[in-house]
């Protein structure tokens, strides 16, 4: 609710302040018309006016730009030409205008609807049929005024976006880097991940293997049966251990669970694999696509190994949540906090959103808490 009254104040204020500045832009545009009207059949006098007529179009372009960027979260770009900026100056104007029609309208009708409420009690009411068409009239004004705004924000928007770009070649030359980044960093975060998968087998694995070695080895040149059977005993533990180690670095690498059983109950595994309470809010109503649900799965599996080694938390929550068109991953612990978003874990799982056209963010000032949040798009 505060969100949705946050970004309605800021429409307002950004409806507001485009009225005010379509009365200068109005003005420009009948000034700047009139003196090239005046010169238009000398072309050297009307170059002479044309440079300072750009150049002030595109100051007001900057302007507006900055105005729908801040206050209606449009952003457009700043390498467009300054006939571009004069052809957006002089249209934007009148959206301007209608954009003061609609906040005057919406002033109007929720005085009108308020006094179907409140005019029962500062008035005397001599027709009360006459307080409740007012009032219901003003609540109707009030909902078409606040349609008309919200549709004056969309096409000041889009005229943007016309006249100011990015065009569509922009666009895609934008679209192609970002592919060109994702894909280096999809590589480079395949190869961090086999050079962890080779350090835990050789770390882990190949080394209880070795010692299994060596003491079946002790074993078959040992002639005392009861020291052969206590290293055959060790051998046997050790056989355990390296059976657990393989087992946890096949985890790692990716859980059957996910394929067979779906992420929640992958997520589950992860709960109860882990060393202090995890709390799972699994808030979705379908099983997301299988490239989502694996990146999601290695976020929260990644953030609470993370937790667990570095944070000295005592309790992890983890939450997934469905927007639109998105899948949102937080994973929070109450630990000290101080977690470096360039780590090698982190800058994986960036590179894993990316993939998917996602974002990762790190929240994680000194003393905690740290929080971790995925937005993942899917259908």
């Amino acid at each position: 609710m505060k969100s949705l009254v946050r970004r309605g104040l800021r429409l307002t204020a950004g409806l507001a302040l485009g009225a005010c500045s379509a009365l200068v832009e109005l003005l420009f545009a009948l000034l700047s018309g009139l003196a090239l009207l005046l010169v238009q059949a000398w072309p050297r006098a009307r170059g002479a006016v044309l440079r300072p007529v750009h150049r002030l179009a595109r100051r007001l372009a900057e302007w507006e730009r900055r105005r729908l960027a801040v206050y209606l979260g449009a952003e457009s770009s700043s390498a467009y030409t300054p006939e571009r900026a004069l052809r957006y100056v002089a249209a934007r104007w009148s959206l301007g205008l209608l954009g003061a029609v609609c906040l005057l309208c919406v002033l109007i009708g929720a005085a009108y609807g308020a006094y179907l409420f409140l005019g029962w009690f500062v008035s005397d009411v001599n027709s009360p049929s006459t307080v409740l068409f007012s009032g219901l009239a003003g609540l109707f004004l009030l909902f078409l005024a606040l349609q008309g705004a919200l549709a004056v924000a969309d096409l000041e928007k889009k005229l943007a976006r016309h006249h100011l770009g990015p065009s569509e070649q922009e666009e895609l030359q934008r679209r192609i880097e970002e592919l060109a980044v994702s894909r280096a960093g999809v590589v480079e975060a395949v190869h961090d991940e086999r050079r962890r998968i080779e350090r835990d087998l050789h770390d882990g694995v190949q080394q209880r293997l070795v010692a299994l070695g060596m003491l079946l080895g002790r074993a078959l040149r040992g002639q005392d049966p009861q020291r052969r059977e206590e290293l055959l005993r060790q051998a046997h533990e050790e056989s355990r251990l390296a059976l657990g180690d393989l087992r946890e670095v096949a985890w790692r690498v990716y859980p059957v669970a996910l394929d067979e059983e779906g992420l929640a109950a992958a997520l589950e595994t992860v709960v109860e694999r882990t060393s202090i309470p995890v709390r799972l809010d699994y808030g979705l109503a379908e099983e997301p696509d299988r490239p989502v649900a694996t990146v999601a799965y290695f976020v929260v599996s990644e953030a609470v190994t993370n937790a667990v080694k570095h944070s000295r938390a005592t309790s992890i929550s983890v939450r997934l949540t469905e927007g639109p068109g998105r899948l949102v991953v937080t994973v929070e612990d109450d630990g000290v906090g101080g977690a470096d978003p360039t780590g090698g874990g982190l800058v994986g799982l960036s590179r894993r959103a990316a993939a998917l056209d996602g974002t990762l963010a790190v929240h994680s000032p000194p003393g905690g808490p740290t929080l971790i949040t995925a937005e993942l798009p899917c259908a």
